[in-house]
């Protein structure tokens, strides 16, 4: 139970990125499985980004296994034929739940086919402990961008996410000058704030959108009036 009396736990969102920031990365989890008072956490992966793969899901394993984590296990839903009992059991019996890499649209695509968010988000709600790097990280936020036309900038438009981080942001996009968070904040209207996050840094989101850096960069960005402005950079080393 949080300190506001509620059972839902902040959220973790870490950005992922270029090799030189994997250290960084594994010791930001080490430090978020000792903040939720876990030892050797049980960790459920859904790997619905990444098209369930495989290869992806062992060298992530490997990497929540260096920062601490007990096991890895696969809760696999958007493969054909995927087991979707079994994948239930995997996310209820865990300690944390982690979110994939990959595509944010496909991986959204893949639980809504499955039919999966509501379960999901009864896990959140009940004090499940979710966590997500890179494309994983912008499918626990509020939503996301894509173009029914990649060629046609008009074609721009927003989707939801799982939305138990109620911020929007993005990942390891400070070289690119964060071109799909200030689209999304765009459509997102007056008011609107995004981060993004760079490349090996991680938050901790709360409940009411409080956002707290743990380590590394993030970029803050608003829609004033229709326009996007960047109000600076935040970091902690």
């Amino acid at each position: 139970m949080v300190a506001d009396g509620s059972p839902i736990r902040p959220v973790y969102l870490f950005a992922g990125g270029r090799s030189g920031g994997r250290k960084k990365q594994v010791n930001l989890i080490t430090r978020m499985f000792a903040e939720l008072g876990i030892t050797s956490p049980k960790v459920a992966y859904c790997g619905a980004a990444s098209g369930e793969d495989g290869n992806f899901f062992r060298f992530v394993s490997s990497e929540l296994t260096a920062a601490g984590a007990g096991s890895v296990a696969h809760a696999v839903i958007a493969r054909k034929g995927a087991d979707l009992e079994r994948a239930k059991s995997i996310l209820e019996e865990s300690d944390a739940v982690f979110m994939s890499g990959g595509d944010v649209e496909a991986g959204m695509e893949g639980l809504r086919a499955k039919d999966m968010i509501g379960f999901l988000a009864t896990l959140h709600r009940g004090g499940k402990p979710f966590f997500g790097i890179s494309a994983g990280a912008i499918m626990l936020a509020k939503m996301w961008v894509r173009w029914r036309d990649p060629d046609d900038d008009t074609t721009a438009e927003l989707f939801p996410c799982l939305g138990f981080a109620p911020v929007i942001c993005d990942t390891h996009d400070e070289d690119g000058g964060w071109e799909e968070l200030r689209v999304a904040l765009r459509l997102g209207g007056q008011g609107s704030y995004g981060y993004g996050l760079a490349t090996g840094s991680g938050v901790r989101v709360f409940p009411d959108g409080r956002l707290e850096i743990m380590g590394g960069e993030v970029y803050e960005f608003v829609n004033r009036q229709g326009e996007v402005v960047f109000l600076g950079v935040k970091g902690i080393s």
